[in-house]
C-alpha cells in the first residue's frame, strides 16, 4: 500500500491536541509517523557500518520493527481493544501476520542467545514490509472504529509511541554518528529569570482525550513564589563552570554524581558533557559533534547532552537548583506569555520519576511502572520531539547519568 499523506494543515497533525484526534486525524498522523520512521531507517543504512553498539543493545532496524510489533500486538492482534486503557496487561492475543515477530521484536520474549552466538535477525525487506503491512492493518481496524475514547485509546497509544521510538532513532543517529540533517536547537537572547506568585497548582492531567499513565491524575499542589530561567542555561553559562575547574571539584557534586563521573574520567577522559570536542573559554562556544559533524556551537544555545549530575553540580556551582517539576509546568503554562521558552532540549528536574496520587498503570506497563524510583523526570521537549508530543503536561524520564539524549537543564533560585 502507499502510504503518501494527503495534503493537510501541518498544524493539524503536528499539534499537541493530537491527544483529542478523531479517526481521519489520526488516520493521517499515523501514516505521516509510519513515514517518518521509514524516512529515519533509510537514512541509517545508507550510511556507513555502524561499528557502535549503544549501551542498551538497541539497534535502528530491531526498533522499526519493534514499532510495528507494538502497534500489531495493541491493535491488529489484540481481542479486547476496545476497552481502552481498562484492556487487561496481557489480553488475550491473535497470531502475528509474522509468524516471528514476538522472537524478533517483542522485549520480553527476543532471542537472546548471548555475546558469542547473536540473536536472529530480519533483513530490512523484511522489517519494512512488516512496517507497512501493520499499518495497513491498523488504518483498516481504524476505520471502522467508533469516535470515543475508551475505543480510539490505543490508536493514539501507537502513535505516540512511534513519535517516542522515532525521536529514540534519532538519538542513536547521534550515538553512531549518522549525518541526519535536522534543524539546531533555537539560539533566543538572553532573558532574565521570571518571578512567579505563589498559587495552587493543578499538577498533571485531567481526563479526556489521551492521557499518559504516569500523568494521572491531575491533583492540587501549593506552590510558593519561586524564581526560574526564563531559558535553559546556554553553553557560555556552562563553560563557565567547566572553566572554574568544576569537574575537578567534588564539593559541587553529589557522591553518587562524583563516582559516576570518576568512572568516566578513568575511561574516556570526560572534562565536560558528552560529544564535546572542544570548549572556548573566552566565547563561550563549544565544539560538539553532532550526528557526525564537528559544529562549533553557540554559545547561545542550551547546554544539550548533559546528565543530571552535571545539572545538578552545575546548580550547586552557581548557588541555585533545579526546579521541581510542578514549578517547571506551572511556568510552562502559567508564564508562556512572560517569555517562558521550551521545547528546545528536554529538561532535568529536581524530582525522582515516582507515581502521582490515583495513580494505575495503563496496559503498557512496561512504560513508567519499571522506573518508578529510580529515574529522575524530564519535563519539555528537544528539537528532535515531533511537535505533537510537546504537551507541557507530557512527563519524560530518564536515570541520571543519561547524557545521550537531547537533555539540558534551567535553574530556580535557591
Amino acid at each position: 500500500m502507499s502510504t503518501r499523506t494527503p495534503h493537510v494543515l501541518p498544524q493539524h497533525l503536528d499539534s499537541p491536541t493530537m491527544r483529542q484526534a478523531g479517526r481521519d486525524l489520526l488516520s493521517l498522523a499515523l501514516m505521516d509517523a509510519r513515514n517518518h520512521t521509514l524516512h529515519l531507517l533509510d537514512q541509517f543504512e545508507s550510511a556507513p557500518t555502524l561499528t557502535v553498539v549503544p549501551a542498551d543493545g538497541l539497534q535502528p532496524r530491531w526498533l522499526a520493527g519493534h514499532i510495528g510489533w507494538m502497534a500489531e500486538a495493541w491493535l491488529g492482534r489484540n481481542t479486547q481493544r476496545g476497552r481502552g486503557a481498562a484492556c487487561p496487561f496481557q489480553p488475550t492475543r491473535l497470531a502475528s501476520i509474522e509468524p516471528e515477530a514476538d522472537r524478533w521484536w517483542n522485549p520480553e520474549q527476543m532471542d537472546r542467545r548471548g555475546p558469542l552466538r547473536p540473536p536472529a535477525r530480519p533483513d530490512l525487506a523484511t522489517t519494512k514490509n512488516f512496517l507497512l503491512q501493520t499499518l495497513e492493518s491498523t488504518l483498516e481496524l481504524l476505520e471502522k472504529t467508533a469516535e470515543n475514547d475508551d475505543t480510539l485509546y490505543f490508536y493514539r497509544l501507537a502513535l505516540f509511541h512511534e513519535d517516542l521510538r522515532s525521536e529514540q532513532l534519532i538519538t542513536l543517529a547521534q550515538v553512531h554518528g549518522v549525518p541526519l540533517q535536522l534543524p539546531s536547537p533555537g539560539s533566543p537572547q538572553p532573558r532574565d529569570p521570571l518571578t512567579l506568585p505563589a498559587c495552587e497548582w493543578q499538577l498533571g492531567s485531567p481526563p479526556g482525550g489521551f492521557v499518559f499513565d504516569n500523568e494521572k491524575w491531575a491533583h492540587p499542589v501549593a506552590v510558593p513564589t519561586f524564581e526560574i530561567d526564563a531559558q535553559p542555561v546556554t553553553w557560555a553559562q556552562f563553560v563557565e563552570f567547566v572553566d572554574d575547574g568544576g569537574y575537578d571539584n567534588a564539593a559541587w557534586w553529589m557522591p553518587e554524581g562524583w563516582v559516576w563521573l570518576q568512572a568516566l574520567a578513568e575511561g574516556e577522559g570526560r572534562r565536560g558533557p558528552r560529544y564535546v570536542d572542544q570548549i572556548g573559554v573566552a566565547s563561550g562556544a563549544v565544539l560538539q559533534t553532532r550526528f557526525g559533524q564537528r559544529l562549533r556551537v553557540p554559545g547561545t544555545q542550551p547546554a544539550m547532552h548533559v546528565s543530571w549530575w552535571e545539572a545538578d553540580a552545575w546548580c550547586r556551582w552557581a548557588g541555585r537548583r533545579l526546579p521541581s517539576e510542578v514549578e517547571w509546568e506551572r511556568a510552562a503554562i502559567g508564564a508562556a506569555g512572560q517569555g517562558f521558552r521550551w521545547g528546545d532540549v528536554h529538561e532535568w528536574t529536581a524530582n525522582t520519576f515516582r507515581p502521582w496520587p490515583g495513580f494505575s498503570a495503563d496496559p503498557w506497563m512496561a512504560y513508567s511502572v519499571p522506573w518508578f524510583g529510580q529515574a529522575k523526570v524530564l519535563r519539555g521537549a528537544a528539537f528532535a520531539t515531533r511537535a505533537r508530543m510537546k504537551h507541557p503536561k507530557f512527563r519524560g524520564f530518564a536515570l541520571p547519568g543519561d547524557d545521550v539524549r537531547f537533555v539540558g537543564f534551567r535553574s530556580c533560585a535557591v
